[in-house]
């Protein structure tokens, strides 16, 4: 049944990625109304995560925000197939990175400093990773979950590793930085994940209490990598600017948890800047400390 289901969707996955960008985001619009008026897809998790994080909001914008977010949802979708068929020089037009971050990622590499990049589900993080592995002279390893449809599996790789990125199972993250710790690289922390609660470090994150994986930290604590923020931010439809910023230089000196709260508060005020972009519909709150 995975390889009846896979290849029935591979050429429309296929035919999505081949479309010009005006074709592709009038799609969006299509598959929005399907996804929000007619399926309602997860359409209670999206209002609470909303109402809980922004209790300030009258119903009215709460409401605005939720069609925004899935307005979005549909856009990023999209753009992900995307990824399959885009060209580095298309990838770069539509997503770059501003000089600052190129400068910043630059002397890093002059110094041969292996770094670890923090970034949550906020804008097209799957974007901002081709355009990182296109820009920069570090080898980028980005951490993954392996799906358990082994066909749909092979195809995120595929569009993942095409520019360049390598992958790193998350089980196997501490053993392989080690194993390449005599190149120059990047290795891709996802940091608004959901852990399990007796092993997180628990904080206020959206106005809530949130667990947060201590294995960023710990890792860069072990490793002294510094590391950086990165946030892909969206400047418009199909236009995002990928923007750095070093949170902690020497991880060994700091103590317990300050790592943890300087990427999670980062990430929280860049979801203030544009809450629709940011991954509402994943259960980010199933767990109570």
């Amino acid at each position: 049944m995975q390889a009846l289901g896979f290849y029935f969707a591979l050429p429309f996955i296929y035919f999505i990625s081949i479309l010009p960008f005006p074709v592709l985001y009038l799609f969006s619009d299509f598959i929005f109304i399907l996804i929000y008026y007619v399926f309602g897809y997860r359409r209670k998790v999206v209002t609470e995560n909303l109402r809980n994080s922004f209790p300030e909001k009258s119903e009215k914008e709460i409401s605005e925000l939720e069609k925004g977010f899935y307005s979005y949802l549909c856009d990023l979708l999209l753009e992900t197939f995307k990824t399959l068929s885009i060209s580095k020089a298309s990838m770069l037009k539509h997503c770059s990175m501003n000089e600052n971050s190129k400068k910043l990622f630059q002397n890093y590499a002059d110094e041969r400093k292996s770094i670890i990049l923090v970034l949550g589900h906020l804008g097209n993080w799957e974007w901002g990773g081709n355009s990182f592995s296109i820009e920069c002279k570090q080898q980028l390893y980005v951490l993954y979950h392996p799906l358990e449809n082994k066909y749909f599996n092979k195809l995120i790789i595929k569009m993942r590793t095409r520019f360049g990125t390598k992958l790193i199972a998350m089980k196997n993250t501490f053993r392989d930085m080690v194993a390449n710790k005599n190149e120059i690289n990047a290795t891709a922390f996802i940091a608004d994940q959901t852990p399990p609660p007796e092993n997180a470090y628990w904080t206020k994150f959206l106005n809530q209490d949130t667990p947060v994986y201590q294995g960023t930290e710990k890792i860069a604590r072990k490793l002294n990598y510094p590391v950086v923020f990165v946030n892909v931010q969206r400047i418009s439809r199909r236009k995002y600017e990928l923007i750095a910023e070093t949170l902690c230089e020497n991880p060994s000196s700091t103590s317990d948890g300050e790592i943890t709260e300087l990427h999670t508060k980062k990430l929280e005020k860049e979801i203030h800047k544009n809450p629709e972009t940011w991954l509402w519909s994943h259960r980010r709150w199933k767990h109570k400390r």
